[in-house]
């Protein structure tokens, strides 16, 4: 590892990354690299997945937390370590401290689903529960760092990290090396900037691209100069980071040919694509790189693409909500809003049309009262499936044609 004079940025090569692929083998998943045969059809691209979310905590992050580890010397193990994280990194940190024999406290903001912080301690690390956000953590476990004499070992700026997740990339470039291109996640830079410094080390000529959720393009508006505002609740919260690190960012800056930018829409659909066509379980920051292919088909049309499925941990009720709405944009599920007028046999003649269009009513809802509606009207919202969008588009038409209001209640992109 190259350590650079205080006044400037750590840095690390492919000599380390080799290193720590030598260092964790056997302590981790070497995760499958596999075709996709449906996913390559639908993109026009020949897609190759790399499958993180099979990893024991299923996250990618123990490579990294790992290599660290192993770093330590005798002294600092005893002592401990410590993170500030709600996610991937903790669960990582805390599975491999164990394993080694090294006192674990992971800073957790009370705002981190309490099936995380379950899963963490489950891991055998000390929770300190602190702050309503990442950053009030973060300061509060490097205060307890400082009082207890604990290591401090950081999700993405820590060369000894990053050095450990570029291992992704050599496994990738061992199971295929002629790839064309990788398309990897960016929240803080550690994935990327590890992946690149290893691939472009093996493979000179391919083509680096990294995503990042629309919401939180820090990475994007650092490097490419422009404003941008980073907030709001997205589904990639593995990717969520407002402030990635100065460190991360000099070697995406030297690596990358691009940033592209997905839509909640696009993640969601990606997730869900995933789980259909794959059978895979994949976070949103997992299913980034895949909304990334699909939503710039044009681009990537002929090459040989790597994607890293870097996470699986997603909470199961929040998925069956991404399933949910991904047949509504699909046309298969759908919220029809009719207004009808207040009187025997009205309600009866609507749901004879559906019948007859063999589209399937789920529930009904019906609002009197809290309507702009004269008295006697009222508004019906029946919530139905249907085979595909165009049998919907058929009922509504003749719904319409019959001379009912009609509007679909659509999902924001």
């Amino acid at each position: 590892m190259n350590d650079m004079q205080p006044s400037a940025l750590p840095t690390f090569d492919f000599e380390d990354v080799k290193a720590a692929h030598d260092r964790i083998k056997g302590r981790v998943v070497n995760t499958p690299t596999l075709k996709s045969i449906t996913l390559s059809q639908l993109s026009g691209a020949e897609v190759f997945l790399k499958f993180e979310n099979l990893q024991f905590t299923a996250a990618y992050k123990e490579r990294g937390a790992l290599n660290a580890l192993l770093l330590m010397d005798e002294s600092k193990r005893k002592a401990g370590v410590i993170a500030a994280s709600a996610g991937n990194h903790a669960q990582g940190l805390a599975y491999n401290a164990r394993n080694l024999g090294i006192p674990a406290t992971i800073v957790m903001p009370s705002t981190t689903p309490m099936v995380k912080v379950e899963q963490t301690r489950g891991h055998g690390a000390e929770i300190v529960i602190f702050g309503s956000s990442y950053d009030e953590a973060y300061a509060h476990a490097m205060t307890l760092a400082e009082q207890r004499g604990l290591t401090y070992i950081h999700a993405f700026d820590d060369p000894h990290v990053a050095a450990g997740q570029g291992t992704v990339a050599v496994e990738m470039l061992e199971a295929v090396p002629d790839l064309d291109r990788l398309i990897i996640p960016i929240g803080g830079g550690g994935l990327f900037s590890g992946m690149a410094t290893a691939a472009r080390a093996i493979r000179p000529e391919i083509k680096m691209t990294g995503v990042q959720a629309a919401l939180y393009p820090s990475m994007y508006g650092r490097l490419t100069g422009k404003t941008v505002t980073a907030g709001g609740d997205t589904l990639a919260e593995g990717i969520a980071v407002r402030n990635p690190s100065e460190f991360t960012a000099a070697i995406i800056q030297k690596h990358m040919d691009e940033i592209l930018l997905v839509s909640e829409a696009q993640l969601e659909g990606a997730v869900s694509l995933l789980l259909q066509i794959e059978k895979t379980v994949v976070e949103g920051a997992g299913a980034a790189g895949l909304a990334a292919l699909l939503g710039n088909k044009e681009k990537f049309k002929g090459e040989k693409v790597g994607l890293v499925l870097c996470g699986g941990n997603i909470d199961t009720r929040l998925l069956a909500n991404v399933l949910l709405r991904d047949l509504a944009r699909s046309g298969r599920l759908a919220r029809l809003r009719l207004h009808l007028r207040d009187q025997p046999g009205a309600l009866y003649n609507v749901v004879r049309q559906f019948a007859d269009h063999e589209v399937n009513i789920i529930e009904i809802y019906h609002q009197r009262v809290f309507t702009n509606l004269p008295a006697k009207g009222l508004i019906t919202d029946i919530e139905c499936e249907a085979k595909d969008r165009e049998q919907l588009e058929g009922l509504i038409a003749d719904l319409n044609k019959s001379g009912y209001d009609v509007r679909q209640v659509e999902l924001a992109d």
